[in-house]
């Protein structure tokens, strides 16, 4: 009977977005499918933040997004990243979509840091779907900069 313990975490599905989901796992073990199953959220950007005592390096997931779509902006220690993916024009004659999984749209992801970050030593890049951005920091306040993307 211990091993059928299972760990109860009441604001997992809260913080996952997916209230949702426990009422979806009803019609599993009847091998139904919900038709709550092709709700889909926005995805969101996931990133990593690590500090240091001269700065903060942020590295944040945005696959599919070229580099021109992607913006940075920063205010004193706020940081704004957004990204847009855009539809494909392209349509082949007797082609049909029959599912459509890829996100396209806009997606944003704001985040504040513990101090003020030196917006013109800011430096941000981006490859192959992943944003890295180096953000000292600062004392005093700052305005606001929109980053260069190399």
């Amino acid at each position: 009977m211990a091993n059928n313990l299972m760990q109860f975490d009441p604001f997992n599905d809260i913080t996952h977005f997916s209230p949702l989901r426990s009422f979806e796992d009803l019609f599993k073990d009847f091998r139904l499918r919900s038709t709550l199953g092709n709700f889909e959220t926005e995805p969101r950007i996931k990133m990593d933040v690590s500090e240091t005592d001269h700065g903060y390096t942020v590295k944040a997931e945005i696959p599919g997004v070229k580099k021109e779509d992607v913006k940075v902006a920063i205010e004193g220690n706020q940081v704004t990243i957004s990204g847009q993916t855009k539809y494909e024009t392209e349509k082949k004659d007797g082609e049909t979509i029959v599912r459509r999984e890829r996100y396209l749209g806009h997606q944003s992801r704001s985040f504040t840091l513990a101090h003020e970050i030196d917006d013109l030593k800011a430096v941000a890049k981006y490859h192959d779907g992943v944003l890295e951005l180096s953000l000292p920091k600062k004392p005093g306040n700052g305005g606001t900069r929109v980053l260069p993307i190399s």
